[in-house]
């Protein structure tokens, strides 16, 4: 099923559709400010380890990623000291993954790692859902093959096509990017870039 929404002034009850969605447990692919992304409520178990199977992701060895709406709830989920903060207030909302250590809020599927990437895009549309959802979003980037078509990760009715019968929704959120996040680990004392993308750091 795909479904537009727009940067603004969104039907509500297209916006509850998403979120029934979610907090049934279902898997959604949606905009971000990088690439077109494929999450569920990031505090259901059953729907993480679905989008594992989905991508092949072994949670023992993969970092698993969440989008917050605000700084106030990543420090629900994740450790975060003064440095760091001010680091991702300078820098969020923005095209950056931060890895930092996980808190006990998070479901066990996580704790196997000790690690959690946080996002917060800089996307009107993913805003909104992880605003209305209250709760972080597991996220992360479509299964991509790079024999194929770059459309079928970038354009909302080609990823419909694709991915529409192993999904419950897909967002039309318009074209898509196709250059990642940059990762940042600020889980020792040095921030270290892990992956250079999208986003250029503000280190201040």
């Amino acid at each position: 099923m795909l479904l537009k929404l727009y940067e603004k002034n969104n039907n509500p009850d297209d916006l509850q559709q998403v979120i029934n969605i979610l907090n049934d447990g279902g898997i959604i692919i949606y905009p971000t400010d990088t690439v077109y992304a494929i999450g569920c409520h990031g505090l259901k178990e059953r729907a993480i380890e679905r989008i594992c199977q989905l991508k092949d992701i072994d949670p023992k060895k993969n970092n698993l990623s969440i989008i917050c709406y605000n700084l106030s709830s990543i420090s629900e989920y994740a450790k975060v000291n003064n440095n760091t903060f001010k680091l991702m207030k300078r820098n969020l909302p923005g095209a950056f993954t931060f890895i930092l250590n996980g808190t006990t809020r998070l479901p066990k599927i996580f704790r196997n790692r000790k690690e959690v990437g946080i996002r917060m895009p800089d996307n009107p549309i993913s805003q909104e859902i992880a605003r209305l959802l209250d709760a972080p979003i597991m996220t992360t980037t479509l299964p991509y093959n790079e024999d194929e078509d770059i459309e079928y990760i970038t354009d909302p009715e080609l990823i419909e096509e694709k991915f529409g019968h192993i999904v419950d929704l897909v967002i039309d959120g318009g074209i898509g990017g196709t250059e990642a996040s940059t990762i940042v680990n600020c889980t020792n004392e040095e921030i270290e870039i892990v992956r250079q993308g999208k986003g250029w750091l503000d280190e201040g």
